[in-house]
């Protein structure tokens, strides 16, 4: 595509180290042209003012001789006459004019011609008048000032070459911008190398991020090294990965399991669906058998379902913690308990009041429940709800855990083996464990003394 409406390409963006070497050669660089034009007019004042000093001194020794003695243009004529005596240690020199304004031979230096004033001053009968200007000369600047000798006898032009002191400020000047252009590459190649050690572990840092977005692994290494805002970074940018990983390898288990414990009952289900267009033929007893598995495998499959879903989703996420009267949540989840399995559950609590997500403490507290109204069919025993201070348990005579199972009764999917031919799936405790730890506490198993078993979990303060 072409014509002005066709997008021109877009150039690089420059990388932070080359970022911050400019900002430092930009920032030397305008330090040092502020610095460098101050002193050179500083320095330039000077140099002028001297010059300008000696000028004045010279012109002010020539007519305070002239105004004390009377003199003739000759006696400027000599090496060794008042010209050199009175003009040697300053920076400049003089012409000698006769009555007429014109250059007394052996006094020309410069070849400056003479204008009409300085003819009326060398004609003057007053000593020491003075008249200075500035002349341009064969594209020379110079500054002259005239002193008449009186009574008619001539002048003297005293002269000061003003390109001499342009020419040193010339010098001065290059030498300013070739300090600034050192200070500039300097300033640079400086700011390079902070910049290389400021940015380096921060380029680390982008390319380990760049490789996890391109390659999805989160076991790449991450730099962390370093107490300052980029050490903090990549140790936190390294804890993320690792709870990512966590959270994958939970995930992964967390779909290998359910797809294996979905298995048996969708199994079952099929099979019993597979039946179900000859149920007609079926004997009355086996036809109700088949209905009443059917409502069971359902129930089981949509318990199961249920909380997966309440795995996968994290619910109590969404609910932002509060204050809880721990007494209100565990009597209204064992009045709930009571409805569904119609069985004696005696509550002890205190006044306590916690911070929590009540629905997930809820239902923490309805699956230790269900877990014991399970266990304990029978029922001959009322089961025990007691929640004290941070910590709640549910109380069961039952018979009891076996030691084998007590360290893994709250891992996801698992089921002892006299539970298998229980309803369940294997994920009431486990949420338990999760509600606690997501509260700060712990869950914990014990077998009871006397029969039964002690499950419960524990609040953080």
């Amino acid at each position: 595509m072409t014509g002005p409406s066709a997008r021109r390409p877009r150039l690089p963006r420059p990388g932070l180290r080359t970022t911050l070497s400019l900002a430092f050669a930009v920032m030397a660089a305008l330090v040092a042209v502020v610095i460098g034009t101050l002193g050179y007019h500083a320095a330039a004042a000077l140099i002028r003012d001297d010059e300008s000093d000696d000028f004045n001194s010279a012109v002010h020794a020539v007519s305070g001789q002239v105004d004390r003695q009377k003199l003739f243009p000759g006696d400027f004529n000599s090496p060794s006459g008042l010209s050199e005596q009175l003009l040697h240690p300053i920076r400049v020199t003089a012409q000698a004019l006769d009555s007429h304004g014109a250059i007394l031979p052996g006094t020309a230096h410069l070849d400056l011609p003479t204008t009409a004033t300085d003819r009326e001053l060398a004609r003057a009968d007053a000593p020491a008048r003075t008249v200075i200007d500035v002349r341009r000369v064969g594209g020379r600047t110079c500054r002259v000032g005239v002193v008449s000798l009186g009574g008619g006898r001539g002048a003297v032009q005293v002269v000061l070459q003003l390109d001499d002191i342009e020419e040193l400020l010339e010098v001065l000047r290059h030498q300013m911008a070739a300090v600034v252009a050192v200070v500039v590459l300097v300033a640079g190649g400086s700011g390079w190398l902070v910049a290389g050690r400021i940015t380096g572990r921060l380029v680390r840092l982008t390319d380990a991020a760049e490789r996890v977005a391109a390659s999805g692994r989160l076991d790449v290494p991450v730099p962390a090294s370093g107490r300052d805002e980029v050490g903090r970074l990549g140790r936190a940018f390294d804890r993320m990965l690792v709870r990512l990983a966590t959270a994958k390898e939970n995930q992964r288990r967390l779909v290998q399991d359910a797809g294996h414990e979905l298995r048996t009952p969708l199994t079952s289900l099929r099979t019993n669906l597979s039946v179900l267009p000859s149920i007609d033929r079926l004997p009355p007893a086996e036809r109700t058998a088949l209905l009443a598995d059917l409502a069971e495998e359902a129930r089981e499959l949509t318990q199961l379902v249920e909380e997966l879903v309440a795995l996968a989703a994290d619910r109590k996420a969404d609910e932002d913690p509060v204050e809880v009267v721990l007494a209100e949540v565990v009597r209204s989840a064992a009045a709930q308990a009571r409805r569904r399995s119609d069985r004696e559950i005696t509550v002890v609590t205190d006044d306590t009041v916690v911070i929590a997500h009540p629905d997930a403490l809820a239902r923490a507290v309805g699956n230790l429940l269900d877990n014991a109204a399970k266990f304990d069919p029978a029922g001959t025993s009322p089961i025990e709800l007691v929640a004290h201070g941070l910590r709640v348990e549910v109380r069961d005579r039952g018979p009891g855990i076996d030691a084998t199972d007590l360290d893994r009764v709250f891992d996801r999917f698992y089921r002892a083996t006299a539970a298998r031919s229980l309803p369940g799936s294997g994920l009431g405790l486990a949420i338990v464990a999760e509600v606690a730890r997501s509260h700060g506490g712990t869950a914990y198993a014990a077998n009871r003394a006397g029969g039964g078993a002690v499950i419960g979990f524990t609040l953080g303060g």
